[in-house]
């Protein structure tokens, strides 16, 4: 028997380990799509939708009928008396009308014939989905750029990781080769030295982005939705998404303002206010609703309300109710004149949402291919000082150099591979930026 259960403890942990070791594989394209289902802010914009489109339903059905049932119950445990003079010589007789319980059953339809404000409010929830909707488009947006810096962002430590790594392989060597150098007295201590500083900072730089790794690493996880410790393979490199997104053409794209979404939400709020003043202004129309209801009535002395020889007496009411607003003490006419400015002010942000929109896509053109002239100059200056470096190592090892005349290409190279990567995320991240504000829609 303890076997048994020792063997199916095994069994669960070795499952529990497996499903740790779940691993989730992403190329750019695939993390996008993921997000924009699965991230938390797109979850949230479709829960808007969904509390939108019963909003818009709630607000219908103050136009359709509504039938409330009721039941009254009532038990005077002291009845009220009157007084009555039968004989006109002032004596008063104690009576008391009506029995100590009774009970009220009805039903009541009611049906709202007009109403000036419940048709505005019915486009108004309308609109108020239309919002919802357009937020969530806009959240679509904003979660392809996030997901595309956080992953570039990953892969740009990875690649931060792979250059260190190896420039950490070659500077050991030297390092080496130098210390040998001064211990048979060919060079200065100086140099030896000066290697090692070198070779600390350069191991201090590799930790502290392995650490960057990982909060990158986590910092995705987020964008795409998922729990911060989900394993993640990239399967896209730096220097192919750097490939893909180099496209001059996109720069010649076309922009029609009126198509972008941040407009069309701009729009949405002017409509809103239209609404809004529309609103105070039917506050001065009159309103009509009416009414039917059955039911029935039961008295007794005592609680025999479910005996079959109870009699019930029914009756049945039928109404209508004509509200005509007269006078406000110009309560309406502020509030209308409210409206109407808010209307203007709405009008004045479309105005400046408009010029703002042109700006921005001009201004992401200039720095998408701002990025892409920085990315050519980066590659060419890496191969220049990788190759200045080596000249400077062979130098130094033949006596021609100095150990400083090394330290400065060797600072030369690291700052260039640094400007090297950061010039292939620049190309990658600012073409998002650039797909954004031509509203390009993800495919």
């Amino acid at each position: 028997m303890r076997k048994t259960i020792l063997l199916f403890l095994i069994c669960s942990l070795v499952s529990v380990l497996k499903a740790q070791e779940k691993k989730m594989s992403f190329s750019l394209k695939e993390a996008v799509n993921y997000a924009i289902k699965n991230s938390y802010n797109s979850q949230v914009a479709a829960n808007n939708i969904r509390a939108a489109e019963k909003k818009v339903w709630e607000t219908t059905t103050i136009g359709l009928p509504q039938v409330d049932a009721k039941v009254d119950y009532q038990n005077f445990l002291k009845q009220q008396v009157n007084l009555i003079d039968f004989d006109g010589d002032g004596t008063n007789e104690v009576f008391i009308f009506g029995t100590q319980q009774n009970v009220n059953a009805s039903v009541t339809l009611n049906q709202l014939i007009f109403d000036g404000s419940y048709l505005v409010g019915l486009q108004a929830s309308k609109t108020y989905l239309k919002i919802s909707e357009q937020a969530k488009e806009k959240t679509a947006l904003l979660t392809r750029e996030a997901v595309i810096n956080a992953y570039g962002n990953v892969l740009v430590a990875e690649k931060s990781i792979e250059i260190l790594e190896s420039n950490k392989v070659i500077l050991e060597k030297s390092f080496k080769d130098a210390k040998k150098i001064y211990e048979n007295g060919f060079n200065e201590e100086e140099d030896v030295e000066q290697l090692e500083i070198t070779l600390g900072n350069l191991k201090n730089q590799l930790n502290s982005v392995k650490r960057m790794n990982e909060i990158a690493y986590q910092m995705l996880n987020i964008s795409l939705g998922n729990p911060i410790k989900t394993q993640l393979v990239l399967t896209d490199s730096l220097e192919t998404l750097t490939e893909q997104n180099t496209n001059l053409s996109l720069i010649s794209h076309s922009f029609n303002f009126s198509n972008h979404i941040d407009f069309k939400i701009a729009e949405n709020d002017r409509e809103s206010k239209r609404l809004l003043m529309k609103l105070e202004q039917s506050k001065a129309l009159p309103s009509l609703s009416a009414f039917v209801n059955y039911g029935y009535q039961g008295f007794s002395n005592s609680f025999s309300f479910l005996d079959s020889e109870q009699r019930w007496f029914d009756y049945s009411l039928l109404g209508v109710s004509l509200k005509i607003p007269i006078f406000s003490s110009l309560q309406r006419s502020a509030r209308t004149v409210q409206a109407k400015i808010e209307l203007e002010s709405a009008d004045i942000r479309l105005e400046e949402t408009k010029q703002r929109l042109n700006l921005l896509a001009e201004k992401a053109r200039s720095e998408y291919q701002l990025s892409i002239e920085n990315f050519q100059t980066a590659k060419k200056n890496l191969r220049l000082s990788e190759r200045i470096e080596k000249k400077q190592r062979i130098k130094f090892f033949e006596g021609i150099s100095t150990s400083f005349d090394l330290l400065q290409a060797q600072n030369q190279l690291y700052t260039q591979q640094q400007n090297y990567i950061q010039s292939m995320l620049a190309v990658i991240a600012q073409k998002a930026v650039l797909e954004n504000a031509l509203n390009i829609s993800i495919k």
